[in-house]
């Protein structure tokens, strides 16, 4: 099992960054991925972008690329969502989560939530 703490959520001005904190522990030798996801009020939750831990290659959703950026420290078993530019649309829960290097995504962290105000 893999345990995801989340931190660095908060209020924010549009155009304003924000950087979030992912420490994961317990059988991180487990993780192959690592990904962000968020969910805004009334809506599904969505993929936001993720790292392959052992290469760093990165990949994001189409609405947030070249605004969001993701990075890990594997010795301190952390990632990071470095947001730029933020928007009211940002505003949801932000969620980390962990996934072999091939299949779903399956340990979570509990959410951190995001505030952007005008």
């Amino acid at each position: 099992q893999v345990e995801l703490v989340e931190s660095g959520g908060g209020l924010v001005q549009a155009g304003g960054s924000l950087r979030l904190s992912c420490a994961a522990s317990g059988r991180t030798f487990d993780i192959g991925r690592m990904g962000w996801f968020r969910q805004a009020p009334g809506k599904e939750r969505e993929f936001q972008g993720e790292i392959n831990w052992s290469t760093g290659r990165t990949s994001y959703a189409d609405s947030v690329r070249g605004r969001f950026a993701i990075s890990r420290d594997r010795y301190r078993n952390t990632v990071f969502l470095q947001m730029y530019n933020m928007k009211l649309e940002d505003t949801a829960v932000y969620y980390c989560a962990t996934a072999p290097v091939i299949g779903d995504y399956n340990y979570w962290g509990q959410g951190t939530q995001v505030t952007v105000s005008s």
